[in-house]
């Protein structure tokens, strides 16, 4: 599988995640997106030894999207503190089953992990796991079924925006983990990492980038600048 490659330098190397494939080696032992990286690179310049690719941030296994890696221990530290500092963007579209019931906002849950089912719940606030997760949404259209959203995330907990999303009523189209019964298998979930942005950890620039939504349904029922 040949991984789109969206930027690299010295430092960093931004990418095209596809959906459907793991982030990093799980139990599955399916072929994941790190060592295919990694391959890719030993393979391109020639590297002897091992090769360094840091993970700073994560896509679920079925959502598709931009990411950076870090191509060097100083970039990862650097991208990580700008993760801790609130100076990383990471903005998502959506496709939800029906309208939710304002047009834009912010959602506030405390989620916690079941880490022997792979799921996570909405839980209260004084659960003794509970973290925090919060994400702003925007509605930009809809087909009254379904409808496409915005979604800047606050925080970045495991399946937050899927688990925020059907706990107000507006699962994410083809999730069939939080979408039951209104999802069916086989259907794709409908969750692009759509902008990244963070100060280059040189430079100091700030890097903006872009994965833009498959032309498939139901991608194809929105159009897209």
């Amino acid at each position: 599988m040949k991984i789109p490659i969206i930027y690299e330098d010295n430092h960093l190397l931004v990418v095209d995640k596809p959906a459907n494939i793991p982030v990093q080696e799980d139990s599955s032992g399916d072929i994941d997106l790190l060592t295919l990286l990694k391959k890719d690179i030993k393979v391109r310049y020639q590297k002897p030894g091992n090769v360094f690719l840091g993970l700073v941030h994560r896509l679920d296994r079925p959502v598709g999207g931009v990411m950076v890696l870090a191509k060097t221990s100083k970039a990862a530290s650097r991208l990580s503190d700008a993760i801790r500092r609130k100076k990383f963007g990471r903005d998502y579209l959506a496709i939800v089953r029906g309208v939710p019931d304002k047009s834009q906002g912010m959602l506030e849950h405390h989620l916690f992990k079941d880490t022997k089912k792979n799921k996570v719940h909405a839980v209260s606030a004084d659960h003794v796991h509970a973290k925090k997760a919060m994400l702003a949404y925007k509605v930009t259209n809809n087909t009254r079924q379904l409808s496409l959203l915005s979604i800047r995330l606050h925080t970045g907990r495991s399946h937050q925006i899927r688990v925020q999303l059907s706990t107000v009523g507006v699962p994410l189209y083809g999730d069939q983990k939080y979408g039951q019964p209104v999802n069916r298998p086989g259907q794709q979930i409908a969750l692009k990492a759509h902008t990244l942005s963070f100060p280059h950890p040189t430079t100091k620039e700030i890097m903006r980038f872009e994965s833009k939504p498959p032309k498939e349904y139901p991608w194809d029922l929105f159009e897209f600048k």
